[in-house]
């Protein structure tokens, strides 16, 4: 029983009170009661067919304040001893800290003990990357960047403060920080061999010159230029996010703004388009591929043995958020149908349960809240349709604009309310 959330067990034992001591009982109500916790029983004893994706700044909190909902609703989703009975990754598209360090701040939001298993950065995919992982990178953003890389796979990493004092003369702009006398030549710098974008940096106009020096130097910014090299060298970037919600009343500049000046730098410098070789962080696929196969671990490790069906990812972002959750829905939608299609052209032949089951997630369902960037002034409407869409496009320059994307399947007030959507649809409590 100790699974069992204290109402059920209250509602036992006022039956059986009333019963033993007052020799009387509203046998109908006794037994509605007794009904709905059998059903709650057999609830507990169903293991879930669903999880739930978060989003973090401005949905469970604004900065460093915690959103109100937050805390109700993982109440919601704990039992009496605080274990999470659905699976949960927390996807955000912040960066500039460790996982673990993300864990232990969610932990202290929330009232409950969230591991790094459940997170998933912008960066996190990046593991995934070990094409790249033996070159040297050089690294920008802030925070543990160097340590990121690292513990992603990377061997050979080259932060931009590591580069500005190796080559002190292309760092220019804060004439504090010039060379009062002309430093001796850089030797024995080893050739960098791509750019890994992990977050927006705090010298914006440091990290914007020696990036692009770096491309049009083909990794050898202290050497004399013999052209401009294109293809440049490979570009990964995290985080596309252009604006983010903080305690601020309006949204900040996020590390999409700091990419939209890069790549029109570089465009006006060379009269060509800056490409990425990745681009990592919601709203890409890969990052939500990786979130549902987090999803199923987690559901493998409590030995949850039903398998996940549907993700409802909960977020503040039209253009993240939303974006992301339907075009991962759109990616499982056309998964199934090709599967279907590769299964009639098979046919006869028997069901195979392991094939059934490779694409287990059938939906990814967004939900948007109007806690952070996204604010709907006026009585929240549940049907999205009646609810005004972006009429400017703050996606990446990569991410094509369809306005079916940037519409979210629901839209309620908080992340209470979507976790009490999400339970309706499944039937939960």
């Amino acid at each position: 029983m100790n699974d069992i959330d204290s109402g059920t067990e209250c509602t036992f034992s006022m039956f059986t009170d009333d019963t033993k001591l007052r020799g009387a009982v509203n046998v109908l109500q006794g037994w509605d009661a007794v009904q709905r916790d059998q059903d709650r029983l057999e609830q507990w004893a169903q293991p879930p067919a669903f999880g739930f994706l978060f989003d973090i700044d401005g949905v469970l909190v604004r900065g460093s304040q915690v959103v109100p909902a937050a805390r109700e609703a993982f109440r919601r989703l704990s039992d009496a001893g605080g274990r999470l009975r659905v699976p949960v990754v927390f996807l955000t598209n912040a960066g500039n800290c460790l996982r673990a360090a993300k864990a232990r701040e969610l932990s202290q939001a929330l009232g409950l003990q969230v591991s790094p298993e459940q997170v998933i950065l912008s960066h996190s995919p990046l593991r995934l990357f070990s094409q790249f992982h033996p070159k040297c990178v050089l690294v920008a953003g802030q925070g543990p960047v160097e340590e990121n890389a690292r513990n992603l796979g990377f061997k050979h990493v080259v932060t931009i403060e590591a580069l500005r004092k190796a080559y002190p003369l292309l760092d220019m702009v804060d004439q504090s920080r010039r060379p009062k006398e002309l430093p001796p030549p850089t030797t024995g710098f080893p050739t960098i061999e791509g750019v890994v974008l992990f977050g927006e940096p705090v010298r914006w106009e440091t990290s914007l010159q020696l990036i692009i020096d770096v491309l049009l130097s083909n990794g050898n910014p202290g050497a004399e230029p013999e052209g401009i090299p294109y293809p440049h060298l490979p570009v990964l970037a995290c985080n596309m996010d252009l604006l983010w919600m903080a305690e601020a009343k309006m949204p900040r500049f996020g590390h999409g703004t700091f990419l939209l000046c890069l790549e029109n730098i570089y465009k006006k410098v060379t009269g060509r388009e800056l490409k990425y070789e990745a681009l990592i962080g919601k709203p890409s696929t890969v990052t939500y591929r990786y979130a549902e196969y987090l999803i199923k671990e987690q559901a493998e490790k409590h030995g949850w043995k039903a398998p996940i069906r549907r993700l409802y990812a909960i977020g503040d972002n039209p253009m993240s958020d939303v974006y992301g959750a339907n075009l991962y829905n759109n990616y499982l939608k056309s998964a199934q149908q090709n599967q279907v299609e590769a299964g009639v052209k098979r046919i006869p032949q028997a069901a195979n349960p392991q094939t059934e089951d490779r694409l287990a997630v059938e939906s990814c369902e967004s939900i948007l809240v109007c806690t952070g960037v996204y604010r709907h002034n006026a009585d929240v409407s549940r049907k999205p349709e009646e609810c005004s869409t972006e009429t400017v496009f703050h996606g990446h320059r990569d991410f094509c604009f369809d306005p079916s994307l940037v519409e979210a399947s629901y839209i309620v007030q908080d992340v209470n309310e979507a976790v009490l959507l999400a339970f309706e649809k499944e039937n939960w409590s």
